[in-house]
């Protein structure tokens, strides 16, 4: 069995519910309250979890919100491990407005991390035993910008391959540093490694083989919202179109499309089929109100069209 550890530096518990109008200084009443353990590793997690890979979740954790988002990991049944910090983990909340149609997100910075906490996260990462890591989401205050770059140093030197999702520095000083098995991102944040506006495909292409021939990421997968995504290796490079659906929410799309592809790439599967892969897991993620990510039954349905097969070829049914 292929294992995926994923980590999450500032994981969050993730609140959602709608409300009838979002108005300032008025109470505003909700309804549909649900609650989720977040943060870009564990989403990547959960999403795995129910492809039906073999994953286990590790994150830092602490105060008095720690334990709730323990307990949130173990009511889904998920394999995790929690890093203690002293810290209290944040509690982000998405709101629908239905008059509107819109959602609204807060999302707090998040506890700031000591360098001893930092250490024992990388003594925590050097212990675990799996055949793929995903690093993702933004780092908390505290962490070092190249604090991913030590990571990946660890996991090549025991033949570990790396997948990362972040932003910003954190994102730019990893790629720098090379040695990335797949990176994710987002248009913006694309235009962020290159340094520039990237106004067309070309553009954006041209920018991610740079990036591969740099060896900072053997595979560059760009995802463009309406515009679809975008992969790009050495040898090939494909685009797809936006799958069209009536969205409900974009909370956690990215991550479900890391989450696939990563699941597609983990059980042996030639590139293009894993992006595409990831491509219905995203799409199927808007498909679900505030945090709940995308499912299973409608990863499979979207992907269908785009010749993927049967998921269980590249994992347990579940």
């Amino acid at each position: 069995m292929t294992r995926i550890a994923t980590l999450t530096l500032n994981p969050t518990i993730d609140g959602s519910s709608d409300a009838e109008t979002v108005q300032h200084t008025r109470k505003i009443r909700t309804a549909n309250e649900r609650f989720d353990p977040g943060g870009g590793g564990i989403n990547v997690a959960r999403v795995l979890a129910r492809l039906g890979g073999d994953t286990e979740a590790v994150y830092l954790a602490g105060g008095v919100t720690g334990p709730v988002l323990s307990g949130l990991l173990e009511r889904l049944g998920l394999s995790h491990r929690a890093i203690p910090i002293e810290g209290d983990t944040r509690i982000s909340l998405a709101v629908h407005e239905r008059q509107s149609g819109k959602e609204f997100r807060f999302v707090p910075q998040g506890p700031t991390v000591s360098e001893e906490e930092c250490q024992q996260c990388l003594g925590m990462i050097r212990s675990l035993e799996c055949s793929w890591l995903v690093l993702s989401g933004s780092l908390p205050p505290g962490v070092p910008d190249d604090f991913y770059c030590r990571i990946v140093e660890i996991a090549r030197a025991q033949n570990v391959p790396v997948v990362l999702d972040t932003s910003g520095g954190a994102l730019k000083a990893t790629l720098a540093s090379g040695g990335v098995r797949l990176v994710k991102p987002s248009l913006g944040e694309m235009e962020q490694i290159a340094g520039r506006p990237l106004r067309d495909g070309e553009q954006i292409i041209e920018a991610a083989k740079s990036l591969v021939a740099s060896s900072g990421a053997e595979t560059v997968a760009v995802s463009m919202g309406h515009g679809g995504a975008l992969l790009v290796e050495a040898a090939q490079v494909v685009a797809s179109p936006a799958i069209p659906v009536d969205a409900r929410s974009a909370v956690g799309a990215g991550d479900s499309f890391v989450a696939a592809m990563t699941f597609g790439l983990a059980h042996g599967w030639e590139s293009r089929r894993a992006f595409h892969l990831g491509i219905a897991a995203g799409t199927a993620a808007v498909l679900t109100p505030g945090t709940d990510l995308c499912h299973r039954a409608d990863v499979e349905r979207l992907a269908a069209p785009l010749g993927i097969g049967n998921l269980s070829e590249g994992g347990q049914t579940k």
